[in-house]
């Protein structure tokens, strides 16, 4: 299940009743998956946020690109990565055994060419995840290592832009800076978060779960509900974040398969609304 702003809650407020939806399926016995493409926090960030804002959650529940991307790394025995993003990915890294730098600000220098850049010689990764520091130099630093095949090109999701309630500022997300460096690199990055596969690998890995059985909560149809059709989950929109009701209805109406994966077994205005009928089944509980 999704942990994303506009599903559970807009940075420190929960949605309304979200908290006791998701904490009345876990007294049902049913198995609850915090699964995030944010980057900038790693599963102890989640788990704590998760606590201050009541929901129950352990660090076996939740799947961040953060830690993805370390765990991805790990299995390819890499030992220092050059990222592009925030201190969540390098905490990471760390806590596997691989070294990271580039986190922060990089900015021109105006007495120092770009050719005199020299390479790390150790570094056999790049990553590139959100990071509000992203600059024409660490465009260089990544695209000069990616230049070298055996280095690995990892990107952590790509989420286009974040959605903006005041309709007045676009906020652009990973998936902006992913494709910059992917054009700079001439290459494609692997993709940790959703709708790509390796997340759903993971899923799979760390539990026993039956897809038909699997609900998949999310507010964007592109990452979200892309997932949880490619999984073969049922899936159900929650129109409190990105996706629009009007947005699934020119889906539904497409003849090209992309657009009609996009559309949700079920929607919802917002993930609150359950609660009555959850409280419905409790009562019926002996």
């Amino acid at each position: 299940m999704k942990l994303f702003l506009g599903v559970l809650w807009l940075h420190m407020t929960p949605l309304p009743n979200s908290s006791n939806v998701m904490n009345l399926f876990r007294k049902f016995g049913k198995q609850v998956f915090y699964v995030t493409n944010n980057s900038t926090k790693t599963r102890d960030d989640l788990v704590e946020k998760c606590r201050a804002l009541k929901f129950q959650a352990n660090k076996d529940d939740i799947l961040c690109t953060a830690n993805l991307s370390a765990c991805y790394l790990q299995s390819l025995s890499c030992k220092k990565t050059y990222v592009i993003g925030s201190e969540a990915i390098a905490r990471e890294l760390e806590q596997v055994g691989i070294s990271s730098f580039g986190i922060g600000p990089d900015v021109i220098n105006p007495n120092t060419p770009y050719s005199t850049f020299e390479k790390d010689p150790e570094v056999t990764a790049v990553i590139v995840g959100l990071d509000e520091h992203f600059s024409y130099p660490k465009m260089v630093k990544a695209a000069t290592y990616l230049n070298d095949t055996n280095v690995h090109f990892i990107g952590t999701n790509t989420d286009e832009r974040f959605p903006d309630f005041s309709k007045d500022v676009v906020i652009p997300g990973t998936g902006s800076l992913v494709r910059c460096i992917e054009s700079c690199a001439e290459r494609k990055a692997v993709i940790m978060g959703k709708p790509d596969n390796y997340m759903a690998t993971m899923l799979m890995e760390r539990s026993n779960i039956d897809p038909q059985r699997t609900l998949m909560i999310g507010d964007r149809c592109n990452t979200d509900i892309l997932f949880g059709t490619r999984c073969g989950f049922i899936t159900l929109l929650v129109l409190t974040g990105v996706t629009a009701l009007s947005d699934v209805e020119k889906w539904k109406q497409s003849e090209q398969q992309e657009e009609r994966d996009l559309v949700p077994n079920y929607y919802i205005d917002a993930l609150g609304d359950l609660l009555p009928y959850l409280k419905e089944l409790e009562s019926e509980i002996p």
